[in-house]
């Protein structure tokens, strides 16, 4: 059995493989041609933190695949709070046939990961979002941009930023990672991407300038500043981030056919200007969609690696 609890735990041929049947299972779903992958199973969807995406794609997904999806907020279960994860783990995995996880730390879906019974999905935490990066894969594909790809990532180094070492470092194309002094990627995140760019190729470079990070990219992303709970830190976060906007004089360094991705929800006039969103090189929209497609091709490569 395997869990999807970070990119790390893939090979370059697993994660591209599930990405293929994410867009088999696209391009029959605009065929009209609807496969029951899951007649009669349910994905448990635990949210520690609220989302738009994350909830709407699950929940979509499992219920195109022939499936029913299960919302659980804290407000509804006692994970963590008067009983144990590993009590929790064990009674919905007795239940249920996959569990999607979105919560504060990776230490608590890995514990609960342990002791489940059934596939664990990573929904997002503080450390990795992996779904999302399937998803932007997808898109960079489906736009003719996943060739030899040379990828911008201007912002935090937060969950999105380590998801992205991971991707390059396992897929072996160029990463330029520009942050503000103090907002530099977790070290141990860092050592682990080097260690596999060593294998597969990869060029990561990280930096503080993000005009040169863009320079020549034909992919250019970011994400908002301030993350679920670290609201308190928004005004001072606005303050470090001065800079760091991809607007068109940015986007002009990119290569002429570059991408802008987000993964949304988008400040407009902080991490990116409102003409970068809404203009001819953004396909936000098309990478938001791509989470429904994505996360539903890993969850029948998941349940074939399960059954």
């Amino acid at each position: 059995m395997r869990h999807f609890l970070t990119l790390k735990d893939y090979t370059k041929e697993e994660i591209l493989e599930i990405i293929d049947l994410g867009l088999k299972i696209k391009r029959d779903l605009k065929r009209g041609e609807i496969k029951p992958y899951f007649p009669n199973q349910t994905l448990a969807m635990i949210f520690e933190k609220s989302s738009t995406r994350t909830r709407v794609s699950f929940e979509t997904g499992m219920y195109q695949l022939g499936g029913h999806a299960l919302f659980l907020s804290n407000r509804d279960i006692h994970l963590g709070r008067g009983e144990p994860v590993k009590d929790t783990a064990r009674v919905i995995s007795s239940m249920c046939d996959m569990v999607m996880i979105r919560t504060f730390a990776q230490s608590m879906l890995e514990e609960f990961a342990s002791h489940s019974k059934v596939p664990i999905i990573n929904g997002l935490t503080d450390a990795y979002h992996p779904v999302q990066l399937l998803a932007d894969y997808m898109t960079m594909i489906e736009h003719g941009h996943a060739d030899n790809p040379v990828v911008a990532y201007v912002g935090d180094g937060n969950n999105m930023t380590h998801s992205w070492l991971m991707l390059a470092s396992k897929l072996g194309f160029e990463l330029r990672i520009a942050t503000p002094k103090g907002y530099e990627v977790d070290d141990v995140v860092l050592a682990d991407a080097l260690a596999f760019a060593k294998e597969s190729g990869a060029v990561i470079t990280m930096m503080h300038d993000p005009k040169a990070a863009a320079e020549g990219a034909t992919v250019v992303t970011t994400d908002t500043w301030a993350s679920m709970g670290q609201e308190d830190e928004k005004e001072e976060r606005i303050r470090a981030f001065k800079g760091f906007i991809v607007d068109e004089a940015l986007m002009h360094r990119a290569d002429k056919n570059a991408i802008f991705l987000h993964c949304l929800p988008a400040y407009r006039e902080q991490e990116v200007s409102e003409s970068v969103l809404e203009g001819r090189q953004s396909v936000v929209f098309d990478e938001a969609e791509n989470r429904l497609h994505a996360q539903k091709g890993l969850m029948v490569w998941l349940d074939r690696q399960y059954r």
